[in-house]
């Protein structure tokens, strides 16, 4: 890229400057590009809606021009009505003795994860075992009567549609 086009695209409006120049000002020295954008958003906006509150307050005084007065009045307004004071310092203070006074519980014997009975847990056991059962009854089954040896067996003789079906496996 050509230095021409650098200086370009470092160029930033005035007023983005000024922004930039007051972050500096008070120590921030890295912040990200959209923070001035934002704050230049919250500038515009802040000045836009001050001006219109004091343009109805000149209207209500029957005045044709906006003066300072209106302008103080609407940033009184505005500050009143936006923005918030932190407490002072010894309201906190106060507080914080107050919460301090509590002792913090002590620390248990048991450490980890309480966990309710056995029988209330998912983890517990939902089988039991019965141990050393004996084996169940052996029933006798009937005696078949055996063929001389000499004799052929006929295979039992397998329906057609069976036959069929095997033709197409594959």
């Amino acid at each position: 890229m050509s230095t021409k086009k650098r200086e370009q695209a470092n160029v930033q409006p005035p007023d983005a400057t000024v922004v930039s120049l007051v972050l500096q000002s008070l120590g921030i020295q890295e912040y990200d590009p959209k923070v001035v954008q934002q704050l230049l958003e919250f500038a515009h906006r802040y000045t836009a809606d001050v001006f219109q509150d004091a343009l109805v307050y000149a209207e209500h005084a029957s005045k044709n021009e906006i003066d300072i007065d209106d302008i103080q009045l609407a940033i009184q307004g505005r500050v009143n009505h936006s923005f918030t004071n932190p407490p002072p310092k010894e309201f906190l203070l106060e507080l914080a003795e107050e919460k301090n006074k509590t002792p913090l519980p002590l620390i248990p014997d048991k450490f980890g994860n309480r966990l309710p009975a056995d029988k209330y847990c998912l983890t517990g056991l939902n089988f039991s075992i019965a141990p050393s059962a004996p084996p169940p009854p052996m029933t006798s089954l009937p005696k078949v009567k055996s063929q001389p040896s000499g004799s052929p067996v006929d295979p039992p003789k397998r329906r057609r549609d069976e036959m069929e079906d095997e033709d197409y496996d594959f």
